[in-house]
């Protein structure tokens, strides 16, 4: 049974910087790409960023790009969004999710499992 937990959410002000984690267990880490979408109150979940397998291609929504940064460590099962210079329009509840398989993908439909989510809340 795969299992994606995230942490590292909370309450920030803008111009702060969070990270999110997102441990996963159940099936072999290294072998499935690994992404991160968030939804906010009243709106449909979007994609934030993705990262292949191996970890050599990565990819991020315009919206966070040069701000937000994906990684993953395959010794430690865990992939992680360093997100910096938040703004209050980052205000949502952020989702990791375990792609199909290795290659990176925008697309939500790509991802088998999903995590329960965490909140990040930013205030101006």
């Amino acid at each position: 049974q795969v299992q994606l937990v995230e942490s590292g959410g909370g309450l920030a002000q803008a111009g702060d910087s969070l990270r999110l984690s997102c441990a996963a267990s159940g099936r072999t880490f290294s072998s499935y790409a690994m992404g991160w979408f968030r939804q906010a109150p009243g709106k449909e979940r979007e994609f934030v960023a993705t990262i292949s397998s191996n970890g050599a291609m990565t990819l991020h929504a315009n919206s966070v790009k040069g701000r937000f940064t994906i990684s993953r460590d395959n010794t430690k099962n865990t992939v992680y969004l360093q997100m910096s210079r938040l703004k209050p329009e980052d205000t949502a509840v952020y989702y990791c999710a375990q792609g199909g398989g290795p290659g990176a993908s925008v697309t939500g439909a790509w991802y088998d499992y999903w995590g329960q989510g965490t909140q990040v809340t930013v205030s101006s």
